[in-house]
């Protein structure tokens, strides 16, 4: 892949220069067709994106906000890595996947009628020298982008070029200018999306049904991932295709755990077998043009059926997910969810003879010796970022309420280490997870990946059906 050019870099004497010569700058910048400035029609997304940001203002009245989207990161050297701006940033400009690095939202609340701006860096057009030598603004290498007029009519905002952004916060007093780095703001942005608006909920709803795509395609993969000695990351590049021809990127990266492996909570090495037998926890999320993510696990047996230990586990992390879906409905506390979770688990712990107490005891605060086969929580709220509303205060988030127009999954489990002597042998080396994204409703709770199979005979149906 070609970067930037010798004009540009002089330092890198091994790679290939573009002249800058007059006579070269003059011939590169003529006989191109007229470019064209078609208007872009106001996005779904811009009115949703206006009142947020007048939350936000009346949140912080007589202050400026400014809101950065981040910069491009380095993976090595001069590549970077698939550009994606700040959480914050997306959902008050509703500019998603198209954002141009480095931009900046302004938020002036110092008036009753607030007054926003969004600073970009412009595309470099064939008029300019930056056309063919900067690789980050020049139109030859990054496209054809929006300009300030359209984006300004796309999110119906104010744009500005972010050549001027220093020279209107320099004229400022520093009191007066509040940065995402503040904690009260990032905090304040953050419980923002903690209720999701009817877009939010739409593009949650697309996220999960391409996700679901992404799962049957790797039931289609099954064989060859039998067939490969890293059959993982075959698995793996199912749902990544799925998730580049239908969204944008990963929501984050896939875990594509068989065997032992499903046992290891954040598995993202995928470089090993898929053998008959041995069940396969797959958990992945597909991140919309929008940003909005899925975030759901299915285990499946790659034989196409359940061993009988394997269906007790697995049976009891779903009576453990189905006690939670019990519970869910508005006015519930978010922790009761996986209280309810958390008792069932308890419960099979200490009917497989896997701990010595009472109930009572496993359940009290002090104790939970259950938790030694499931450290991790059962629920978290799901929407831009896979673990959102991350900074929310916990009275708004734990222990607050659950709220008609809430995302969050539900995503019990049970993990036998290969090497647990406190367990039967025949259950070393078991993991089972299943991970379902919710949405609070007025009466109660939808299953947003109800599509995917749950119960064991269903899921050995949906191989079945896939093969």
């Amino acid at each position: 892949m070609e970067r930037m050019t010798e004009a540009k870099k002089p330092h890198k004497s091994g790679r290939t220069t573009s002249p800058n010569s007059p006579e070269f700058m003059k011939f590169i910048s003529s006989g191109w067709a007229a470019e064209r400035e078609e208007p872009q029609p106001k996005a779904e997304v811009a009115t949703y994106a206006a009142r947020r940001r007048a939350i936000v203002a009346e949140a912080f009245a007589g202050k400026i906000l400014v809101i950065q989207a981040g910069g491009s990161v380095t993976r090595s050297n001069d590549t970077e890595y698939r550009y994606r701006p700040h959480t914050a940033f997306a959902h008050l400009t509703g500019w998603g996947s198209a954002t141009v690095p480095d931009s900046v939202l302004v938020i002036d609340a110092r008036a009753h009628a607030h007054h926003c701006q969004l600073y970009f860096r412009p595309t470099a057009g064939r008029n300019t020298e930056e056309f063919f030598t900067d690789s980050s603004i020049g139109e030859f290498w990054v496209g054809d982008r929006p300009d300030l007029r359209q984006v300004a009519s796309l999110l119906d905002i104010e744009t500005v070029d972010l050549v001027e952004l220093d020279d209107y916060l320099s004229a400022l007093p520093d009191d007066l200018v509040v940065r995402l780095e503040n904690q009260e703001l990032a905090t304040f942005v953050d419980e923002l999306r903690l209720v999701k608006d009817e877009y939010e909920i739409e593009q949650m709803r697309q996220a999960v049904a391409v996700s679901s795509e992404g799962f049957n395609d790797v039931l289609r993969a099954l064989p060859w991932a039998m067939a490969h000695e890293r059959g993982e990351r075959v698995v793996e590049s199912a749902f990544f295709a799925r998730a580049r021809m239908d969204g944008n990127d990963l929501g984050y990266e896939t875990i594509a755990a068989s065997g032992a492996h499903a046992c290891i909570l954040h598995w993202i090495q995928n470089d090993g077998p898929v053998k008959p037998g041995d069940l396969l926890l797959v958990d992945a999320g597909i991140e919309l043009e929008s940003l909005y993510t899925a975030d759901i696990t299915r285990t499946i047996p790659v034989s196409g059926h359940f061993t009988p230990v394997q269906r007790k586990i697995y049976e009891a992390v779903l009576e453990a997910a189905d006690a939670a879906f019990a519970v869910a409905k508005p006015g519930v506390k978010f922790r009761a969810l996986h209280e309810a979770a958390m008792k069932v688990i308890a419960t099979k712990m200490i009917e497989w003879g896997f701990i010595d107490i009472t109930l009572e005891e496993a359940l009290a605060g002090d104790r939970q010796l259950h938790r030694r086969w499931m450290v991790h929580g059962t629920s978290h709220h799901l929407g831009m970022d896979v673990h959102d509303c991350d900074r929310a205060r916990s009275e708004m988030y734990r222990e607050a309420e659950l709220r008609e127009g809430m995302v969050f999954t539900i995503e019990p489990g049970l993990y036998f280490q290969p090497d647990d002597l406190l367990v039967p042998e025949e259950f070393r080396g078991i993991g089972v997870r299943i991970e379902d994204n919710v949405l609070v409703t007025k009466d109660g709770l939808e299953n947003l990946s109800a599509a995917l199979p749950r119960h064991p005979d269903d899921v050995e149906a949906w191989i079945a059906s896939a093969s």
